[in-house]
């Protein structure tokens, strides 16, 4: 299955705002696009969640393993959602 092209460019343009805002966003908005990101570009997050005194790590993982089962279009979708909702100036 391929990613819409249209939906591809917006996505990629998105990821282009988001690394250049002005200011950077909060700790909660960081991990929803780390997770629609990572679900967009690498699918399902896999078995090996990272160990207990590897916060930073396991709560990334751990927003990315909410999106399990969603299809890379909806996970580019979110993004663009969250890149839209952010305070980029």
């Amino acid at each position: 299955m391929t990613v819409d092209s249209d939906l591809k460019a917006q996505f990629e343009a998105a990821q282009a705002q988001a690394k250049t805002a002005s200011r950077r966003p909060d700790n909660d908005t960081l991990l929803q696009l780390y997770a629609y990101f990572k679900q967009a570009t690498a699918g399902d997050a896999g078995d090996d969640r990272p160990g207990a005194f590897d916060f930073v790590g396991r709560a990334k993982y751990d927003a990315w393993a909410k999106l399990k089962g969603t299809s890379s279009e909806e996970a580019m979708r979110g993004y663009i959602f969250v890149v839209a909702g952010m305070d980029l100036d």
